[in-house]
Formats: C-alpha cells, structure tokens, sequence
C-alpha cells in the first residue's frame, strides 16, 4: 500500500508538469519527514550525493558526450551512405537504410534519443522526398531507433546493473542478438509496406559503391569495435570503455575526418551536459526514495505479498511486463529504472529470475515505452521532424510495435536468445 501511495503521489506530480526528477524528490522528503520527523532532513543532502556518485554511472555522462561528439564528426552521414549501399537495392531502399543506420548508429550511441534525432534530421526528409507517407517515415525512424537501447553499448543497461547490482558487459552481452532479431524483423515490416505502397529501390546493388562507402566509413566502424571489444575482452571495464569512447571520437573527428572544430565540439559537450544533468538528477533524488523504501522494507513486503499469490517465475514476468509496458507510456526510461527496479529485485530473484535475463526485458519493455503515447520521447521528435501528427503516426507504428513486442516475448520466455551468449562466454 505504501509503494502504491508514493507512485500514485509521483505520478500525480508528472501529470501537472512537475519534472519527474522534483516529484521524486518531494514524494520523498514528505514520506521521511512524515515517518521520522524534521530530524531526518540534515541526513537528506548526504543520500543524494551518494547516490549520484556511484562509480559505474560514469559511463553514462561518457557515453552521452561520445555520442555528441561523434554526431557532430560527420559520423552520420557516413553510415547513412554506407547502409544505403548495402540495403538500398531492396524495394523500400531508404527505410531499410534507416533501420541500418541506426542498428550501426546504436553501437555509438547507447541512446534512442540521439539516434532519431541525428540520422532522423536527415532520413525522415529523404523519405518523405521520395513519396513516403509522412506518418510512415517517422515510424520507421522512431521504431528503428529504439534499438540503440537493445543494442551495445546501451544507457538504460547501464542504469539498470546500478539499479540491480549486477554486471553491465553481461548486459551488453545479452542485448545482441535481440537487437539483430528486432533490426531484421523492423526491416521485413518496412518490406511490407514498401510493396504495399509500392516504394521504390535506390539503386541497382554496386559492390564497388559498397566498398567504397565502407571505405569513407571505416574509422567510424573502427569505434564500436574498439570500445566494445575492448569490453568484451575483459580489457577495460565498461566505464574505462566509455572513456576510451571519449577518446577515440575526439581522434576520428579531430584527426581522421577533420569535420570537428572547436564550435561543433562546444555544442557537443553542452549537449552532453544538459543531457547528463537530466539523468543524474533523477538518479540523485531517486536515492531518497530509495532509501526511504529500504527502511520502511517495501520491496520485502511487494516480494513476500506476490510469492504468496504466486511462486511460478514465468507468470511473475508477465506481471513485470505489465508493469513495465504501463510505466513506459508515462515515464522515461531512466525514471522508470530508477524507481522501480530496485523495488521489484528482491522478487526477481526470489522466484529464480536471473538478473541478467531480467534486465534485458526491462530494457526492451521500456525501449517499447518510447514508442508508445502519452511520453513516447523518441516517437515525439520523430513526429516533429516528419511534421506529422504523433496519433497519425502511431496508427503507422503500431504495426512496428508488434515486432518489438515479439522480440519481447521471445527474450522473456525463450531466455537463451538473449542469455546464450552470456552462458556461452561468462558462465
């Protein structure tokens, strides 16, 4: 009753524009101060600090500012070019092309967010040029998008093995094969329009302009191979890996393509900042939360009231995947981590629930979030950039959704798509 009280108390805050960050932080100042008086507030500025400065989350300021940076190295344009290369020939050529770009664009990124917005400004216009529906090309865009969370290296992922205590390169780990499963399935939907719709190819398939445009776009290839062989090698951890991230972009795009001066790398690290400063935010003052959850013993209480009602892990994670699907339509994804996985772990792995296997379903419930109304973040900015309505375009999307909805289904009851890998290299 508790836990429910403070959500439905947070939730209230959102839906009168309160930023979530603040909500939290509130809900959690007047439930200490309610349970053990004004003596507990001098106790408050020490929580949040210490919960912002745990050292994994570094990765996440790390990873945003590569991801910035790269962005502003001509990155983009390179793997646009690339992928239209290679999948441009197929009927529906430029939404293969997207889908491509940001299953490569993920491995830089780490966020939905900065995907759609990067290779969306370029993409979306391209498409609809090229007689796409207006509501079609913003639903491949924002769809194809959210595999920058499934895909390594991914920011929730990195959230969530705070949140849950558990180790981030098995997460990654995890996340590949269903990326690519999710990449495949997007691309046979957007096949199924493009007959429908009779969209046209590219161009003829030129080995030569595969290889050239490979060529043009190797350094930033070079990227993700680094830093995630790095981490899967076990030769950085994923922290270091993200610095090395930092590194190898200020190179490409300083010394290899020599597209980044000292303006574009300004607005990168304040794009970094802003960006950073919203998730840490929320990690701060969910500490708070945190705290007060662990000494009222709520998460023990939700644990012990639902192993009573039922002790079967797979009903379990459907009942997660309720939630999950629920909370993703009304906070972001970080928040919804943030507030919510610590809660549910003591459940998780009462019922024999692997924490890994977990995490990617979390990861790809909240991925679905993003796609979904009211929040929907990565569907807003592709529905802004296309100049399409969000409800025009979730009547589009929703077809895409299903295939994420698939991949879903897949990894929470057939585990090995997911933890195979991690079975295979770790255990």
């Amino acid at each position: 009753m508790i836990m429910l009280l403070l959500f439905l108390a947070v939730l209230a805050l959102v839906l009168i524009n309160v930023p979530i960050a603040v909500s939290l932080g509130i809900v959690a100042v007047v439930a200490m101060v309610a349970s053990h008086g004004a003596a507990a507030l001098p106790n408050l500025a020490l929580v949040v600090y210490n919960g912002a400065t745990n050292f994994p989350l570094l990765a996440i300021p790390l990873f945003i500012l590569a991801g910035a940076i790269m962005n502003a190295s001509g990155i983009s344009q390179r793997l646009i070019a690339f992928a239209s290369a290679l999948f441009g020939w197929i009927r529906g050529g430029l939404a293969h092309v997207a889908i491509g770009s940001s299953m490569f664009f993920a491995e830089i990124s780490g966020s939905a967010v900065a995907d759609v917005a990067a290779l969306g400004s370029i993409l979306i216009p391209g498409m609809k040029d090229k007689g796409y529906p207006s509501a079609l090309a913003a639903a491949v865009m924002s769809s194809a998008a959210t595999l920058a969370v499934i895909i390594p290296p991914s920011i929730p992922m990195i959230l969530y093995a705070v949140m849950a205590e558990t180790s981030v390169v098995q997460l990654f780990v995890a996340g590949l094969v269903p990326g690519i499963v999710g990449g495949l399935g997007l691309m046979a939907m957007a096949y199924w329009f493009a007959r429908r719709y009779n969209l046209p190819r590219e161009a003829a398939f030129s080995g030569a302009r595969v290889w050239q445009t490979f060529k043009d776009a190797f350094w930033a290839f070079t990227l993700p191979m680094i830093i995630l062989g790095g981490i899967f090698g076990g030769l950085v951890t994923a922290t270091e890996g993200a610095a090395l991230a930092v590194i190898a972009a200020l190179f490409v795009g300083l010394v290899i393509y020599r597209e980044l001066d000292l303006g574009h790398l300004r607005r990168a690290i304040l794009e970094g900042g802003v960006q950073t400063a919203v998730v840490m935010l929320l990690v701060a003052t969910s500490a708070l939360l945190g705290t007060y959850l662990t000494e009222v013993q709520a998460p023990q209480a939700l644990a012990k009231s639902v192993s009573e009602f039922t002790s079967n892990k797979w009903v379990v994670l459907a009942l997660l995947n309720v939630l999950f699907l629920f909370l993703g339509m009304f906070l972001h994804s970080a928040a919804a981590i943030i507030l919510v996985v610590p809660v549910v772990m003591p459940l998780v792995k009462s019922v024999g629930i692997d924490p890994i296997h977990f995490g990617l379903v979390v990861t790809i419930n909240l991925g679905i979030g993003q796609q979904t109304p009211p929040v929907a973040s990565v569907l807003m900015v592709a529905s802004s950039i296309a100049k399409a309505s969000v409800w025009e375009v979730t009547r589009v999307n929703v077809w895409f959704i299903g295939v994420l909805f698939a991949v879903l289904l897949m990894v929470t009851y057939v585990p090995v798509t997911g933890l195979g890998l991690v079975q295979l290299f770790y255990r």
